[in-house]
């Protein structure tokens, strides 16, 4: 019976946990694109725009989803079924009314509502199986499982429904169109018809039907004085070229030349072919895509960045400096970027190259110290630099990122040993080591 127990409570939890996605996609200009584009929408929320996050993932499928805090997970196959920013504009004032409703923190209510059906109907069943009535029982528990998921798919419904509200009610606020939320949730009611889902019962979903969202939205957000705003010209130009590096970047290479052949010779088909000549071992051409991109903008951050980290990648670091320095510098330090340059001046094995290196990496992972691989390199550049002590702590900060507490402890550990006592490194490293041997107690305690 306490297997039984566990497996429907099991199956109840399930229900109520998000679509996990493949990987995190970073990218400066992406993440650049986003910041701005949901600014009026997360101050309208009454967030703060430097502690909301949008991120992407890699993922096929149309989807976007908030799981606690205040971060925004959209899928990149939702960046290319969107013809231009508004649409994804919607989406993401749509999982902000997620966040702001506590919709998160929430569905555990809902889960444990549904958890209570399922088990009231588990003791029955199992109570009418001991007492002879096999068949019986079996239907006290099929029923008792049909009534809690469609318990939980109404209070998701419910949830989403609301979250749709809030998410308009942003947009009229932050002076943005709702026409790119109407227009999304047409393109998934037509997803719906071409794959036959017409006849879908509308009570077992998790999401109200698209064609009754658009029903109950439309008038709000018509009568909306940022409904007949025009397209914001800018943002859609930044919106194509992310959309068409993203596809040279996640498509098979033959895929995006066909969608992008040699004879368009467009900023975005130079910007997608860049990527997939790269991605499919063809650096030379790759960098000829490069070239005619900075030809066109020589000076766009962008554009000196995918031709120094082409460079870089194929082993010649010393020529992608020259770029990724500009690029960092026009972009003002952006971590990532800061980042790529950091790594070719390790990469030239130049220690001449090493204090700049050191320079740059700290400075990037100042302003984003959630990226492993920033720390990875900082700490490269300080052991080649004969500062083992740094090395340590930044193989510290890499560890704790990719939840290596043990490694995390033991290199912070290092590090405290030969810091100067009291510094700010070593208060750093302090903290890494407690709150690393607070975590790792509380496993052996549970096991």
């Amino acid at each position: 019976m306490k297997r039984l127990i566990a497996l429907f409570a099991t199956a109840i939890l399930l229900w109520a946990q998000p679509a996990y996605a493949q990987g995190i996609l970073r990218d400066a200009e992406t993440e650049s694109l986003f910041k701005d584009m949901s600014r009026p929408m997360i101050v309208a929320a009454g967030l703060s725009p430097a502690n909301v996050q949008v991120v992407l993932i890699q993922d096929d499928s149309i989807n976007a989803f908030v799981v606690g805090g205040q971060t925004v997970y959209i899928h990149s196959g939702l960046i290319q079924a969107a013809d231009n920013a508004n649409e994804v504009q919607g989406v993401i004032a749509h999982e902000l009314g997620h966040i702001a409703d506590g919709h998160v923190v929430l569905a555990d209510a809902g889960a444990k509502t549904a958890m209570g059906i399922s088990l009231l109907s588990l003791v029955l069943g199992i109570a009418a199986m001991a007492a002879g009535a096999g068949d019986a029982g079996a239907g006290i528990l099929a029923a008792g499982q049909q009534a809690a998921m469609g318990k939980y798919l109404a209070f998701t419904r419910v949830q989403e429904a609301t979250a749709d509200a809030t998410g308009a009610k942003f947009l009229r606020e932050g002076n943005v169109s709702g026409k790119g939320m109407i227009s999304f949730f047409k393109k998934l009611a037509n997803e719906e018809y071409r794959y036959g889902l017409q006849n879908i019962d509308p009570y077992a979903q998790t999401h109200p039907l698209s064609n009754e969202r658009i029903n109950t939205l439309y008038a709000d957000v018509k009568e909306s004085p940022a409904w007949n705003n025009p397209p914001d010209a800018a943002l859609d130009e930044r919106f194509k070229r992310v959309k068409a590096k993203l596809y040279g970047y996640v498509a098979p290479y033959a895929s995006t030349l066909n969608k992008y052949p040699e004879s368009d010779q467009s900023i975005y088909a130079h910007y997608a072919r860049a990527y997939a000549w790269h991605k499919a071992g063809y650096p030379d051409k790759a960098d000829a895509e490069t070239r005619a991109l900075i030809k066109l903008k020589p000076d766009d951050p962008y554009f000196l960045e995918i031709r120094g980290q082409i460079l870089l990648e194929a082993g010649q670091p010393a020529e992608a400096i020259a770029p990724l320095k500009e690029a960092t510098e026009l972009t003002r330090y952006s971590p990532l970027i800061a980042t790529t340059y950091g790594h070719a001046l390790i990469a030239t094995e130049d220690k001449a190259n090493y204090p700049e290196a050191i320079r740059v990496l700290k400075i990037a992972t100042n302003k984003d110290d959630d990226n492993p691989f920033g720390w990875y390199q900082l700490g490269t550049a300080y052991e080649l630099t004969g500062d083992t002590a740094r090395a340590s702590l930044a193989a510290a900060e890499q560890a704790s990122l990719t939840g290596e507490t043990a490694r995390a402890v033991m290199s912070a550990r290092t590090a405290m040993a030969n810091l100067p006592p009291n510094s700010s490194d070593w208060i750093r490293a302090q903290d890494i080591v407690m709150t690393g041997q607070n975590e790792l107690d509380k496993k052996k305690r549970k096991r």
